[in-house]
């Protein structure tokens, strides 16, 4: 080791995690009946979807929209289920890890570009290749489930939830 990465390491071990910041408001609380509603949109929006394709289009999203709140919560639960470390971590370089199905390339090119609405409009190609992949019915769920991350991504950076320290 160098004198630089000795004094970088014995740096990050002495100060520990940066405090999060202050949340802003806790939408649970102040808008109750929104919430729950929203709990209700999350549990419908993945009904008959595989957990681990599930959680790997909350990562993805979410690491698109920089909510680590979500990365941190989709994470842990993708792990729980299953899902390997080397995977999630690898979720920004999709297109260049051999590992992920076309299956799951079709769900996360889906996701970066309804994630992205605003810059891609959802390609046709996108589309057909995800409509090749799922049936009707999971191709309605897996959008519904894309939507649904995408507001809970906005809802947590909006009011500044951040992951617990660990």
């Amino acid at each position: 080791m160098t004198t630089n990465e000795t004094t970088d390491e014995t740096t990050r071990t002495n100060q520990g995690p940066v405090p999060a910041p202050e949340q802003r408001l806790e939408m649970f609380k102040v808008a109750p009946a929104y919430y729950q509603a929203m709990i209700a949109v999350e549990r419908a929006s993945r009904q008959g979807l595989d957990p681990l394709l599930a959680h790997l289009v909350k990562v993805h999203a979410s690491m698109i929209n920089g909510c680590a709140f979500c990365i941190d919560m989709h994470s842990t639960e993708a792990e729980k289920v299953g899902e390997l470390d080397h995977r999630l971590l690898s979720l920004p370089a999709w297109r260049e890890a051999p590992w992920f199905t076309a299956r799951e390339r079709a769900a996360l090119a889906l996701t970066e570009s309804i994630t992205l609405v605003a810059q891609t409009h959802v390609p046709d190609d996108v589309y057909a290749e995800a409509a090749a992949q799922f049936d009707e019915t999971e191709l309605a769920q897996l959008i519904a489930l894309i939507a649904t991350i995408n507001v809970w991504n906005r809802l947590s950076i909006a009011t500044r939830m951040s992951p617990a320290a660990k």
